[in-house]
């Protein structure tokens, strides 16, 4: 508190006097509030005056407000998850010319990696890779690089701030040369580019297709493997990321079936399964994620093994998520198979990749000769995960194809 001291003849003192305790707590204070006391100090007569520090009024958002204004300062708020009420009719079917066809002709089909820097994540699975810029990447280059998904399976590039920057034109664009853009029947899009499919998880909500009630959060799949022509080569990426969790985990089809005795690959090469998107639909339907189903959910029958078109290699191709029921077998020998398969797909640490997600990472894999699951290990950080999906479609898959 100060005091000031006024004779006279108008000369004035200023004296601190210290104070303990509070003025009064209000909402809003005047400019000032005066405390006069006259006081007989020898000849000077004495007035001292208080002057309370203003007291500070702080305004707290509503949670609503409060959001919209995060979102609004958030850098990548052009791409958050939208719900258009749009609805779709089936898809067709198409001939998909798979890319890396074009590179195997090419003197030097690994070119576009000549200046990089290559890293195994493991023997049979995935690469890291520096020093490639895909944002200026060439169509030839483009086709080798499809080439080296396939035979990789799962191929990582760092420091990709350029392509992730370019927008939602720049990711259609890139996704067509791989093969027709696939669109998401229930998840959500940048508004206005249903071809940009989301992931979404933040401290108040989620729109992803997650099961609650499993005691674990890991769900192996191939990406939509119920449609007719399922996803090939696939590019995905993270705009916003925890700081630690929502790591990738990406498993190989080839090494699971080679893992298997050769009679019982035999066997598995005469079996056909039903893949389905229903339950997905019905996940929606419930009003979570969105609440959206922009086409019919279908069911199509797809070989338990199939070959790729280009290397002609062989892959498990069934999984967890999607896949229900063998064809031409009865329920208890149905369900016993898959469990067996699905039981060999989890458990095979030894098949597996784990990527974890720094800004700037742009991933790659090919859905016909992989699976993954995202892990979902980050809920009680209530950080933002944010991620983008480029889902060309390929071939039908076959389990006889002769390359």
């Amino acid at each position: 508190m100060y005091c000031v001291l006024s004779s006279q003849d108008g000369e004035t003192i200023s004296i601190h006097i210290p104070f303990k305790g509070e003025f009064p707590r209000a909402r809003s204070y005047r400019p000032q509030v005066r405390h006069n006391l006259t006081v007989p100090l020898n000849t000077m007569s004495t007035t001292i005056t208080t002057l309370p520090t203003p007291a500070t009024t702080i305004l707290k958002l509503r949670p609503s407000e409060q959001n919209k204004t995060e979102e609004e300062s958030y850098r990548y708020a052009h791409l958050l998850p939208h719900f258009a009420q749009d609805h779709y009719p089936p898809l067709t079917p198409f001939e998909h010319v798979d890319p890396g066809h074009r590179a195997l002709s090419h003197p030097n089909p690994r070119s576009f990696l000549d200046n990089a820097t290559v890293v195994q994540l493991t023997p049979n699975l995935g690469s890291e890779v520096h020093g490639v810029n895909l944002a200026t990447l060439s169509d030839d280059g483009r086709d080798q690089l499809a080439l080296e998904v396939a035979r990789r399976g799962l191929v990582v590039f760092r420091d990709q701030h350029e392509f992730i920057d370019r927008g939602p034109e720049f990711y259609k664009a890139w996704g067509r040369h791989f093969g027709r853009l696939h669109i998401h029947p229930t998840s959500g899009h940048p508004e206005g580019y249903p071809e940009i499919h989301l992931v979404y998880r933040d401290a108040n909500s989620t729109f992803n297709f997650e099961v609650d009630e499993s005691i674990t959060t890991t769900m192996w799949h191939s990406d939509v493997s119920y449609e007719l022509q399922p996803p090939g080569l696939t590019t995905f990426f993270l705009l916003s990321q925890p700081e630690t969790g929502g790591d990738t985990l990406f498993t190989s089809q080839v090494s699971t079936l080679r893992k298997l005795s050769p009679q019982f690959v035999a066997f598995l090469r005469t079996l056909k399964a039903v893949h389905s998107g229903v339950e997905q639909a019905n996940f929606s339907r419930s009003g979570k994620r969105g609440g959206i189903v922009r086409r019919e959910p279908v069911e199509n029958v797809h070989p338990v093994v199939r070959k790729h078109p280009v290397t002609g290699e062989e892959a498990l191709y069934v999984n967890r998520q999607f896949t229900r029921r063998i064809v031409g077998l009865k329920r208890e020998e149905s369900e016993t198979l898959l469990k067996f398969l699905y039981d060999h797909i989890d458990k095979s640490g030894d098949n597996q990749a784990r990527v974890k997600w720094q800004p700037g990472t742009v991933v790659l894999w090919d859905n016909r000769i992989t699976a993954h699951s995202a892990i979902i290990d980050y809920k009680d950080s209530r950080e933002r995960r944010h991620g983008a999906r480029i889902t060309p479609q390929a071939e039908r898959p076959v389990g006889d194809l002769i390359v």
